[in-house]
């Protein structure tokens, strides 16, 4: 039995890190996102002020750089209760996709209020 000859940078029984396949250049963005996110984090952290409790002060700027990072901003939810929602729209999503009125008045927000867009948005699969 003949063995097959494997060019000389295959080794017999190693295997590809997924992680070794990723594009450098998106790695590199990702490490430095990843860089940044950790520095807003550690600008957090207080050493050896445990014992004042809550009345300890958080640099406001730190706090804000990591809600950023992190994506959490706080300013969604308020953008959310000013958009208008026709009560229509509301009743059509509620009758179409079986959904609660909160649900439906939530998603139309999240939506700008467009029926359209809301109905697409919820029936369209997340990968």
């Amino acid at each position: 039995m003949a063995e097959d000859r494997q060019p000389a940078n295959i080794v017999a029984g190693a295997a590809v890190d997924v992680d070794d396949e990723i594009d450098p250049a998106v790695a590199a963005a990702k490490s430095a996102e990843d860089r940044k996110a950790a520095a807003a984090l550690s600008k957090l952290d207080t050493h050896g002020e445990d014992d004042a409790g809550p009345a300890r002060e958080v640099d406001q700027e730190a706090v804000l750089n990591a809600m950023n990072s992190l994506g959490a901003g706080g300013g969604g939810k308020e953008a959310l209760r000013r958009v208008k929602v026709d009560a229509a729209d509301v009743a059509l999503l509620v009758d179409e996709l079986d959904l609660s009125k909160a649900k439906a008045t939530e998603l139309l927000k999240a939506h700008e209020g467009d029926a359209v867009r809301a109905m697409r948005a919820f029936i369209t699969p997340v990968f």
